[in-house]
């Protein structure tokens, strides 16, 4: 599975960005597919995963912020990313499972910064 990531940038706290991660693959045919981050000295963390049947997880640190979807017809799945503050400044990386395998795009730096 190749995974796409793209989305990230700088942004002021409270503004918003959103991520996508596009897949190679029917992501109904994908076990779950979601975000990740990780800040400078920091392990890196889910944020939000998705499972082929709907089911998700977010980080208690995001919820009600943030929202994870996906759009089967464009194999993507999707990170909106509201009320940003500075903390949530990492690398974002897409990962999906599939066969039990992990797969992992490239990062996309977000930066929440005035």
């Amino acid at each position: 599975v190749q995974l796409q990531a793209s989305g990230g940038g700088l942004v002021q706290p409270g503004g918003s960005l959103r991520l996508s991660c596009a897949a190679s693959k029917n992501i109904f045919n994908i076990n779950r597919m979601g975000w990740y981050r990780q800040a400078p000295g920091r392990q890196r963390e889910l944020v939000a995963d998705i499972s082929a049947g709907g089911s998700i997880n977010y980080a208690d640190s995001i919820k009600g912020r943030f929202t994870i979807s996906r759009d089967s017809a464009k194999n993507t799945v999707y990170l909106q990313m509201n009320s940003l503050k500075p903390e949530d400044t990492a690398l974002y990386y897409c990962k999906a499972v599939y066969f039990r395998v992990d797969y992992w795009g490239q990062g996309t730096q977000v930066t929440v910064s005035s």
